[in-house]
């Protein structure tokens, strides 16, 4: 059951660039003021295209996490918006892994709804069938003083018309009645 393909909801590798910039900020390996890469060192030390890394600066910029003057880099900026960033971006990947995993969950229960949609298409054939080939289907039903109607006549409580079953025999201690009235 669980060799089904696994439900990714892909996050752009610009915002995964951006939560772990913000990552380190929060856990204090970048302080405020600090210069971190230029982006072109952030491309390869990301394994991503300048353009990328842009993006992800662009992200931290536009939150006032990071300031970025021309020449001068990309400088720390806000310790409490990269913890603040961190926390949405954490919260945007819960509601995605609960997402993904809700969406496995409908597919496995679609699977499992098709498996008995046959075994009942199945049991109603064979079932049917059993009928055709057995139209007959005797049932001993044991009558006790507890039982409704004990003390009434098979006509009285019209048995066939309420059932449409037909009583073949009747035991009482060691003696049976055949076809009773």
């Amino acid at each position: 059951m669980d060799n089904q393909v696994k439900i990714k909801i892909a996050i752009p590798k610009y915002q995964q660039i951006a939560a772990d910039i913000a990552a380190r900020v929060a856990a204090g390996k970048y302080s405020v003021g600090d210069k971190i890469y230029a982006r072109s060192s952030l491309a390869s030390q990301y394994g991503v295209s300048a353009e990328t890394a842009r993006r992800a600066v662009c992200v931290l910029s536009d939150l006032n996490i990071v300031s970025t003057e021309k020449g001068s880099g990309v400088v720390i900026s806000s310790y409490e918006n990269a913890v603040k960033f961190l926390k949405q971006y954490q919260d945007i990947t819960t509601i995605n892994d609960i997402k993904s995993s809700m969406l496995q969950s409908v597919k496995r229960q679609k699977k499992e709804m098709e498996l008995l949609n046959n075994y009942l298409t199945e049991l109603i054939e064979k079932t049917e069938h059993f009928r055709s080939a057995h139209p007959f289907m005797p049932f001993q039903i044991i009558v006790t003083a507890e039982t409704p109607l004990v003390n009434q006549s098979i006509a009285d409580i019209r048995f066939w018309q309420n059932t449409a079953a037909t009583i073949v025999a009747i035991k009482r201690k060691e003696e049976i009645f055949i076809s009773p009235g």
